[in-house]
């Protein structure tokens, strides 16, 4: 997940008051079952404020005004909220710090009976990049193992349609930014003017809908990919969420956050530091 882009012409969002907002996600909880106030107001405030330009109200008022009687606002400012940009293998030295120090140790568990399965979760998957990076990693890196150790990757958002985009595994040439050429002719086939990924690699991935904010969804795994979401939850929900995936982690589980992510709350006695520079952690 990624910070929308700032247009000037927008709604300043200091226009749009606590107030407001609150009567916003009121009608989002009402509409569409969608949790506002676990997020940070201001990040929150300055998406409005797009699709208030977009539909040309004037103010707040006049935008709650149209939430209350077109269903399909509801549904585009939900989607606003929560917009997913990613690439492939974004931050490559996480990456590689997966392939080399990360993975390795959670395979040979696999094998020395201490676990019969490797399962990898990404929350807030979007498109599914981070996913199939995953998928790429391990076939391209540990082929053999996984023939020795069944291995599951689970994406999970909660837009609908965005995970749909997933499944059809389509992108555009921005996307593949730092994916090297001999990899992109590997498993990639160009698809009129976008680049679709290879069966082998999308069977590899199973994507489901859930709501970061659900703590109670999530799927018990080995290793869980948390990155760039954390920033947009308040801290109180943040240090829930942390909680929530060291719930689901067994002792010796990796979590991975964004760069610009680390622990808070009583979230820190959970987890120990593996890789600080990269926010890895594991699970005691």
């Amino acid at each position: 997940m990624t910070s929308p882009v700032i247009d000037s012409t927008l709604p300043p969002t200091d226009e749009i008051s606590d107030e407001e907002l609150t009567e916003i996600g009121r009608l989002l909880s009402i509409g569409r079952c969608f949790d506002l106030s676990v997020y940070k107001a201001k990040c929150m405030k300055r998406r409005v404020a797009i699709r208030m330009r977009s539909t040309r109200c004037r103010d707040a008022a006049a935008y709650c005004g149209l939430l209350r009687q077109n269903a399909l606002e509801l549904d585009l400012l939900q989607k606003t909220l929560t917009i997913h940009v990613s690439q492939f293998f974004r931050n490559p030295s996480m990456f590689e710090k997966l392939r080399s120090e990360v993975l390795p140790p959670l395979f040979r568990a696999g094998r020395n009976g201490l676990a019969e399965s490797l399962r990898i979760s990404c929350l807030g998957c979007a498109s599914g990049e981070e996913p199939y990076s995953l998928a790429i990693l391990l076939r391209e890196h540990f082929g053999r193992e996984l023939r020795r150790t069944a291995t599951t990757i689970f994406g999970t958002d909660i837009d609908a349609e965005t995970l749909e985009a997933a499944r059809q595994a389509e992108y555009n040439e921005d996307r593949l930014k730092e994916v090297p050429q001999e990899t992109r002719e590997r498993y990639f086939r160009r698809h009129g003017a976008r680049l679709r990924l290879i069966p082998e690699i999308r069977e590899m991935v199973t994507f489901g809908q859930g709501d970061i904010a659900a703590v109670g969804g999530y799927a018990a795994s080995n290793l869980v990919l948390c990155r760039n979401t954390l920033i947009y939850f308040t801290r109180p929900d943040q240090e829930r969420i942390l909680n929530g995936i060291a719930d689901i982690l067994p002792p010796g589980g990796i979590l991975v956050l964004g760069k610009s992510e680390t622990m808070v709350g009583d979230a820190r006695l959970r987890f120990a530091p593996l890789c600080t520079m990269e926010r890895i952690y594991r699970r005691v």
